[in-house]
């Protein structure tokens, strides 16, 4: 029983208290789905093994650049301070986008260890980011910090392991932040509002200038097409239907009514029925204009609530 315990004892893995703190987070970009945090990283352990001036692995960094570190070792124990700036590569959700919320994830890694040798303890003694720095644009919601595993299903080369899987310990932070919306929503979408009012104003143009409201309504068609391509330059390609999507569609949608409802106008007006098309006008002006205004609150609550 006593060597048993001892066996046991000897193949527990050494722990690994790290903790973390935020200076900055900058650089947010949307295109490149990337953005570059700033930080302390501390790490306190006793086996001198754990070289992770050299073996510390940041898996979702593009870049890491360590600007200083230091190590004491008094006490019998190993404490390494280290400031570092890391790209991070991140993948974005834009379903809801102006009004989305977003995790930013960072992660570490022993590349030497696996979890049978080292495991990760959270250090949640004080604040883990500078509460007086800001991300110009962004809220943060909370942030949220723990250690897990990672499972790489390949053995590395190793052909003693009984199936190519190796796990790993690693310690995880996930900073949530909320977009300040309403700036950015209008900025990017007051074209497209005012190219459906401009459609929309056909209704109220005498019936002797009928046929310059399809030109009003066609150019007010291609401005809005023009605007959804200048908002989609701004962000990575997405397979799902998103808000900006919806909202555009919508108001393609809208304008292409305004000019079926003017093609049944003049239609009415060659028949002699004038003022039958002024007063259908009227009654569909005031149809499309509530149908559109509900559908567009309709959208932007449910974004703003789902975010």
């Amino acid at each position: 029983m006593l060597l048993f315990a001892i066996a046991a004892k000897a193949q527990q893995p050494d722990t690994v208290k790290t903790g973390i703190y935020i200076t900055s987070i900058h650089d947010i970009d949307f295109k490149a789905k990337e953005y570059t945090v700033d930080l302390w990283l501390w790490l306190k352990y006793k086996n001198k093994k754990f070289d992770f001036v050299q073996n510390l692995e940041v898996p979702q960094a593009k870049t890491v650049t360590k600007s200083f570190s230091t190590v004491d070792s008094t006490g019998g124990r190993i404490y390494l301070l280290m400031k570092l700036q890391c790209v991070m590569k991140d993948s974005w959700a834009i379903n809801n986008f102006p009004f989305d919320s977003q995790k930013l994830r960072f992660s570490i890694e022993n590349s030497q260890f696996d979890s049978g040798s080292l495991v990760f303890a959270p250090d949640t003694l004080g604040k883990h980011f500078d509460p007086w720095f800001t991300l110009r644009g962004w809220n943060i919601d909370s942030i949220n910090i723990s250690a897990g595993t990672k499972i790489y299903e390949t053995g590395f080369g190793d052909e003693t392991l009984p199936k190519p899987r190796s796990v790993y310990s690693n310690y995880k932070v996930v900073l949530k932040i909320n977009r300040d919306a309403m700036g950015l929503f209008w900025k990017m979408f007051l074209g497209m509002y005012i190219a459906f009012f401009i459609a929309y104003m056909c209704f109220y143009i005498h019936k002797d200038s009928i046929d310059s409201r399809f030109g009003l309504s066609v150019g007010a068609l291609f401005a809005v097409i023009g605007n959804k391509y200048i908002v989609d330059a701004s962000l990575p390609e997405s397979t799902t239907f998103t808000l900006v999507d919806t909202l555009h569609g919508l108001t393609l949608l809208f304008i292409l009514s305004v000019i079926i409802a003017t093609a049944f106008s003049l239609l009415l007006i060659k028949k002699g029925k004038a003022a039958k098309a002024q007063k259908l006008d009227f009654i569909i002006a005031q149809i499309l204009l509530i149908s559109y205004a509900l559908l567009n609150a309709w959208f932007i609550y449910a974004a703003n609530s789902g975010s």
